[in-house]
């Protein structure tokens, strides 16, 4: 990257999309967001940055965005909005992609997708890094495997997949919390893994993406996680605790789908090595109690 100002545009200013946008401004970038709301938009000018408006899944709305064809860094961290249920994941992570794509391809810099660890289908407590598989069982995960591989294809080597496993932090514990302080039993396998990373690493992880120089051997592709997957059990016994709620109990055949088998167990080495990410918080010992501060 040049020594003038850089230019960022987040496509998905949400829980993490926010923090990247606002740690780039902090930076001295000059940053975008593209949100589909006028409210939203208001929101995001008060943070100090500069509001789009449009939606990935309508392609008319994105034409404003031919004027970012040259920035510098674009991060693409659109889910699929739960209150928007008539849509699917297939359309707003991979025709929404491809729609973003179509408007900044020619020009952009860097372009940073954010994946997640769900394009692993390992079910029994696995240890996986960037060169595992990815033949998930999900069609959730089936999407993100295709829009990695849209990304790679169409963007070369300044396309980055951030393969982030679960983000969690302020503001993201509340239902979790109400649940254990009602002593509900928590459905799933206690003894499955979770792979988790607070959402300050996250952003950091992101930045690092943003900047880092990558030497042409390297994939392109991370695993964003902390240090230590951790069982169910212990998670939720620690944030029970934290919360001064009961020991949690388990019903394995309540809500039994969301959790295949064991689960997974995610690495982070490269993540370390290659984009050089320094963790404030390397597992929940550290990250819950910050993140329920």
């Amino acid at each position: 990257m040049n020594g003038a100002q850089q230019r960022g545009l987040v496509v998905g200013c949400g829980y993490l999309g926010q923090r990247v946008a606002c740690a780039w401004r902090d930076l001295g970038w000059d940053v975008s967001a593209l949100t589909r709301s006028g409210e939203r938009a208001e929101e995001l000018a008060g943070a100090g940055l500069t509001p789009r408006v449009g939606d990935v899944t309508d392609p008319g709305s994105l034409a404003g965005l031919s004027e970012f064809a040259e920035a510098d860094v674009v991060l693409f961290a659109v889910g699929r909005d739960r209150e928007r249920t008539s849509q699917t994941m297939r359309e707003v992570s991979l025709d929404g992609l491809h729609n973003v794509i179509d408007v900044l391809v020619e020009g952009t810099g860097r372009f940073v997708f954010i994946s997640s660890t769900g394009v692993y289908g390992h079910s029994g407590g696995d240890w996986v890094d960037e060169d595992s598989p990815t033949e998930p069982l999900r069609e959730n995960g089936r999407v993100l495997v295709e829009s990695e591989a849209m990304v790679h294809s169409r963007l070369g080597s300044r396309g980055r997949v951030l393969r982030l496993a679960g983000l969690y932090g302020p503001g993201r514990l509340i239902a979790r919390r109400d649940s254990l302080m009602a002593a509900h039993p928590l459905g799933g396998n206690p003894e499955a893994w979770l792979n988790l990373v607070h959402v300050d690493d996250a952003t950091r992880a992101v930045v690092s993406a943003s900047t880092v120089e990558i030497s042409g051997e390297e994939s392109g592709t991370w695993l964003v996680c902390d240090d230590r997957p951790v069982q169910r059990k212990e998670y939720f016994g620690q944030l029970a605790e934290l919360c001064g709620a009961p020991p949690p109990t388990f019903d394995p055949a309540r809500d039994s789908s969301r959790i295949d088998g064991l689960g997974k167990r995610c690495r982070n080495r490269r993540m370390k090595d290659e984009l050089r990410v320094e963790l404030q918080y390397p597992d929940i010992g550290d990250g819950l109690p910050a993140a329920l501060a």
